[in-house]
């Protein structure tokens, strides 16, 4: 099939695991023989005379990145002029190459390609394929307070009930969807994230140099790594860590990754009076990551919301020891007592008698860790994750056009209406 996909993060821009995503999923449907192009952006903050469009093809995939308009607009403060910026210069991009080549599915990544996705599969009259990854309210807690949120949730319910065929990556993020955006959950198909085939295994002079960087006292050292965003728990990780550290005296914690929320988590370091146990490393390169992975006695992942989990994958594939919440696709990917230890979003005490489950017993957390490991061959392989969307793609049949009025928003919190 040829296959068109839409995302504004892709290699090497990267945001957070939507890129990771579509390049697995682009790179194996085109392993499979299908013929796919990825529309998607240069790099924040440049134009068309630093970084114009380009296409080429990288690992069997045709990549045509579009270049910002002229206009001075920024993702941090226009957050909604800017995407309808980037899709106005996808929509170009897109008419040109339709004069060319003609895709059979136009597949849509998240809400910030909703109006070009929904512009080119009408255009090419072909069947438009969404996959939410995150909702506004999710990421919320459920509340809609703001324009912005408002904005944001209208153009994802919009994309939901617009789309021929809806993907989400968890049977949680399915219910979700289908309450938020009133849609059916029998529409939905349920295909979760992989992992890439590589090593994460690194030399024990690696480990070894993590392990003298991060804790050179050889005490208990613990991990977090992803974005630093309110909705990923880092908060409750934080004050879980004296309680933890009272049972294992001198344990330190990794905090890998960038985010709105690191000045607030330095401040609440400092408020618990831990700030010198904590690393905040920001981002480390994958070689970097894994030699952590691998020094670390245990990855813990504290997200409040959590559409799927895909560190929870790449943890595994280090053998990491895994702790993390059941919140929503995590519960699915990290069994409890069998590949991790899990414990409900937000509960602090529970969160610190897991990590300290996993401390005094490294036999049965190492047991976990190869069955977590075991377990992504079978039920993560991004071959069998992209036939599965081929399938959808096969299935899906323009729908009748559609005039849609907008969404209701809820003014209490949306998932208890």
């Amino acid at each position: 099939m040829r296959v068109l996909m839409l995302s504004w993060e892709y290699p090497p821009v990267v945001v957070g695991g939507l890129s990771r995503h579509v390049h697995a999923l682009a790179t194996n449907l085109a392993k499979h023989g299908h013929d796919v192009v990825v529309l998607c952006r240069h790099t924040a903050g440049t134009d068309a005379e630093t970084h114009p469009r380009s296409d080429r093809m990288v690992d069997g995939v045709r990549i045509i990145r579009v270049a910002e308009d002229p206009m001075h607009l920024t993702f941090e403060v226009d957050l909604v002029a800017w995407t309808l910026a980037m899709g106005h210069a996808m929509i170009r991009a897109a008419t040109d190459l339709l004069r060319t080549w003609q895709p059979d599915v136009v597949h849509a990544h998240d809400w910030l390609v909703t109006h070009p996705s929904i512009a080119i599969a009408e255009a090419a009259r072909v069947p438009l394929v969404g996959t939410v990854h995150a909702t506004e309210a999710g990421r919320h807690s459920g509340w809609l307070s703001h324009p912005l949120n408002q904005q944001v949730h209208s153009v994802e319910w919009w994309l939901a009930n617009r789309a021929d065929a809806l993907i989400t990556c968890s049977q949680a993020m399915r219910k979700e969807v289908a309450h938020l955006f009133e849609v059916e959950t029998g529409d939905i198909t349920v295909i979760h994230n992989g992992i890439e085939e590589r090593s994460w295994q690194v030399s024990s002079d690696e480990v070894a140099h993590a392990r003298s960087v991060y804790s050179p006292s050889g005490a208990p050292l613990l991990l977090f790594f992803g974005r630093l965003e309110w909705e990923k728990g880092v908060q409750d990780l934080l004050t879980a860590l004296p309680r933890i550290r009272r049972s294992n005296p001198g344990t330190r914690l990794v905090i890998a990754g960038k985010g709105r929320h690191l000045d607030e988590l330095i401040k609440l370091a400092r408020k618990l009076r831990i700030r010198r146990a904590v690393d905040f490393a920001g981002h480390l390169t994958d070689r970097e990551l894994r030699a952590v992975l691998a020094a670390a006695d245990a990855v813990v992942l504290p997200s409040r919301y959590e559409p799927f989990g895909i560190v929870a994958l790449e943890a595994a594939a280090a053998k990491a020891p895994l702790v993390a919440s059941t919140a929503g696709g995590l519960g699915e990917v990290v069994i409890d007592g069998e590949t991790g230890l899990a414990f409900a979003p937000g509960d602090v005490d529970a969160l610190g008698s897991a990590v300290e489950e996993v401390l005094d017993d490294k036999v049965a957390a190492s047991r976990r860790a190869r069955a977590a490991q075991a377990r992504l061959a079978a039920d993560f392989d991004w071959g069998r994750i992209a036939e599965a969307t081929a399938d959808v793609y096969r299935r899906a049949r323009v729908g009748e056009p559609v005039e849609l009025g907008r969404p209701k928003i809820a003014t209490g919190n949306a998932f208890e209406l």
